[in-house]
């Protein structure tokens, strides 16, 4: 999975892989996670944000699968 870098003070960089429809979410503190059936448009959505980290509260956590890895 190609990881892109970003701006944010909390997520160092966030994946896609389109096939399985899985974000990977980098964070700054060293953890890992991997949200499962979320659609592209969100993960475009999070690439975009002015804020990465207030997108994936508010459009990501608690709304989909996900594992720490």
């Amino acid at each position: 999975m190609e990881m892109h870098q970003v701006n944010s003070s909390n997520v160092a960089a966030v994946g896609y892989e389109e096939d399985s429809q899985t974000l990977q979410v980098e964070f700054n503190s060293g953890g890992s996670y991997q949200y499962f059936d979320v659609p592209q448009p969100i993960f475009d959505g999070l690439l975009n944000a002015a804020s990465v980290g207030g997108y994936l509260n508010d459009n990501v956590k608690g709304s989909y699968r996900y594992s720490r890895v």
